[in-house]
């Protein structure tokens, strides 16, 4: 049975990728980009199948009448697929007001007027699908990526606390987690900071420690999205790549050997 999908972020990358894999399949997809140049293939290939929405995901009134204007073209939106973001390279330190404020407003908040928006749709049919593009880097962070990181540590902590309140009225919330892939999202998509000579050093290992096998191909993503949208009980979240596991294994692992080692002064704190 076809569905219809609404996608942000949806000029390049997975996003892009994704859309092009619903539509072939019978899909109805609502599409949304900054530029609607980036999505005249999709329109030329697919016709009324696409709607394609021009949006800036930081405007939140923009956000809801686009999804309104979705709801009224299509009768209905069975799954939100919050694929909207960037990434910001740059140590902490370096990092101004406005680049982070940027960061989280992309990244964050146009996550969360999405889901907002989307929510009074999909409670009145009862039922919907809301799907964040997360980052294994919302479980697990690395260096230089300081404002990425948080920006999804604070979608992983939304979302899960979405899912909990939206599961009574038959919504699922599903946090994809995936490793680096190669898409546009560490070029043309990204933003760097003005970098500090104390941190040449971090960001040299940093890019140094990169592999072609960290990478992973966007086109395999594919057949997971498709079986995720599909999926009756989909879970809560979704790791994809081989790297994003044993990472986040490795990393947890260390936490609980640490939080066991604290755990005599932990429980004297308690009184």
């Amino acid at each position: 049975m076809s569905k219809t999908i609404l996608i942000t972020g949806a000029s390049r990358g997975f996003g892009k990728l994704w859309a092009d894999a619903f539509l072939q399949r019978g899909d109805k997809v609502i599409a949304t980009a900054r530029n609607l140049k980036d999505l005249q293939d999709l329109s030329d290939k697919y016709g009324q199948a696409l709607l394609p929405l021009q949006l800036d995901v930081n405007d939140r009134a923009a956000v809801f009448a686009a999804v309104q204007k979705a709801q009224q073209h299509t009768g209905r939106i069975d799954v939100l697929i919050n694929n909207a973001g960037y990434g910001l390279f740059g140590a902490v330190e370096e990092t101004t007001e406005q680049e982070a404020r940027a960061q989280m407003e992309t990244n964050f908040f146009g996550l969360l007027w999405a889901s907002q928006a989307v929510l009074p749709i999909m409670r009145a049919q009862g039922g919907g699908h809301i799907i964040q593009v997360s980052s294994i880097l919302g479980l697990v962070t690395l260096p230089v990526l300081g404002l990425y990181n948080a920006s999804k540590f604070a979608v992983e902590g939304l979302s899960e606390t979405l899912a909990t309140e939206v599961k009574q009225f038959g919504i699922h919330v599903t946090m994809i987690e995936p490793n680096g892939f190669t898409t546009d999202w560490a070029g043309a998509s990204a933003a760097s900071t003005t970098p500090m000579e104390e941190y040449a050093g971090l960001r040299k290992a940093f890019s140094d420690s990169a592999t072609p096998d960290s990478f992973g191909n966007p086109a395999a993503t594919t057949p997971a999205i498709l079986k995720l949208v599909d999926s009756a009980q989909p879970p809560l979240r979704l790791l994809l790549g081989k790297v994003a596991l044993p990472f986040a294994k490795s990393v947890y692992e260390a936490r609980l050997a640490e939080w066991d080692q604290w755990q005599e002064v932990a429980h004297a704190a308690h009184g």
